[in-house]
């Protein structure tokens, strides 16, 4: 999940000879290891894992230099799960713990079955919330990136599905590069897992403009169209961010804002994140608000539930579509402010990583959550690394947030409050 690839790539763009030329670059990432991880429950403690540092794919890109300082671009990327084949997955952790840990009850009369009627409507509804592919859930082929572009003297136009300019702040930003146990977005979200998602990675249907000027300063802008946003069923939704990048500094702000599907003000989220280099060191400083009082969610879950209570006589399908309604608005409500704290130190040929990452919940249970990382990265070669990284996390109240990696989430621990912790080995080859 990263975005140095596509910024690489139009930066090439803008640096390419000024000459009519075409090409087109295969790329991509082979990442996979163990993960030896205590979530309680009857969660398995080893698992191979595709994608830890780095999400596994396969990308296309390509360059047409038309002259004058014009330049046509595209990029397709694929997800690839090297421990399966596959272009889907879901949680790491296999507890059978739900996104609704804010709970759910329903109140059925006698007459309709009562409690034994309850518990089945509880059940269903769970399931339908804990499916067991939650990345990449429509099977698209380039799930990861698929854009087309027009590069001017004066920035870029793209258009596509791309990564958003709050996420691209929070990446440049994240001590482990958005990967590994301990990345910044492992704590970055609600307690109902990757759906109170904290961040919008990448948006459908947008368009975006990019420029970088010379003295290091760079500025995005996007705006997602109908069916835009992080799952793609936002009615609009819009970003934009300015960095500075130049002098051992890369820092940024960004904001990006969503909507749900009739246009309420959705995830909403405001970034300031940067990190400064000098001699062996690189240390990380960033704070991340989220707020969604208006996920997508909710309606999506509505609709998919509807059949269920539709299948109640009148007026018990509309108390018990009611009473669904309240606790999906109770569980998905996001209101949050995470930091982040960290550093690299080269060693020979590769770095030490530290972070502590804190998630300050606002609502009134304060699930907060805090998590610890050390890692060392070392490069066998410019293209190939292994990589040993632990992590802690330390749940209060409801929070269930259990160790992830860079192409999936961790799910849940098996309690409220429990701690997840665990330590991933791996090997990661750039070609």
């Amino acid at each position: 999940m990263k975005t140095k690839l596509l910024a690489a790539g139009i930066a090439a763009c803008f640096a390419a000879p000024a000459m009519a030329q075409s090409s087109v670059q295969i790329y991509g990432i082979a990442d996979a290891g163990v993960m030896y991880v205590k979530n309680g429950g009857q969660d398995s403690k080893v698992k191979l894992v595709s994608g830890i540092a780095d999400g596994s794919r396969l990308g296309f890109r390509g360059t047409e230099d038309m002259g004058g300082g014009y330049k046509a671009i595209f990029n397709l990327e694929a997800r690839v799960e090297l421990d399966n084949g596959r272009q889907q997955t879901g949680n790491l952790s296999s507890n059978p713990t739900f996104a609704l840990t804010e709970g759910l009850n329903f109140t059925v009369p006698a007459a309709a079955g009562g409690a034994a009627t309850a518990e089945k409507l509880k059940a269903g509804v769970q399931g339908a919330l804990n499916p067991a592919i939650n990345v990449n859930i429509t099977n698209a082929l380039f799930d990861r990136t698929s854009m087309v572009g027009l590069v001017t003297p004066v920035g870029a136009i793209l258009l596509g599905r791309m990564y958003t300019p709050g996420y691209e702040v929070l990446n440049a930003g994240d001590v482990f590069e958005s990967g590994t146990a301990a990345g910044w977005g492992g704590i970055v979200g609600g307690t109902g897992g990757l759906l109170t998602a904290g961040v919008a990675i990448r948006s459908d249907k947008s368009i975006q403009y990019r420029i970088e000027l010379p003295n290091g300063i760079k500025a995005a802008a996007m705006y997602g169209t109908e069916k835009s946003g992080y799952i793609g069923m936002d009615k609009r939704s819009w970003g934009a961010n300015v960095r500075y990048v130049a002098n051992g500094w890369d820092v940024g702000l960004a904001h990006n804002h969503g909507t749900d599907q009739v246009g309420a003000r959705g995830l909403v989220t405001t970034t300031l994140a940067g990190s400064y280099a000098f001699d062996n060191w690189k240390l990380f400083l960033g704070t991340h608000k989220q707020k969604n009082e208006n996920s997508v969610i909710i309606r999506y879950a509505g609709d998919l539930l509807a059949p269920t209570f539709a299948a109640f006589p009148a007026p018990l399908n509309t108390l018990l579509a009611g009473q669904a309604n309240a606790a999906l608005k109770r569980n998905f409500l996001l209101d949050a402010i995470s930091y982040q704290v960290g550093f690299h130190y080269k060693v020979g040929a590769g770095r030490i990583m530290a972070s502590v990452v804190r998630q300050d919940d606002k609502r009134a249970d304060a699930s907060d959550a805090t998590q610890y990382g050390l890692g060392y990265d070392y490069n066998l070669s410019k293209r190939t690394d292994v990589y040993v990284v632990g992590a802690y996390i330390k749940n209060e109240n409801d929070g269930q947030y259990a160790i992830g990696a860079a192409s999936a989430s961790g799910g849940f621990t098996a309690k409220p409050g429990d701690s997840s912790k665990g330590i991933q080995v791996g090997m990661r080859h750039r070609f």
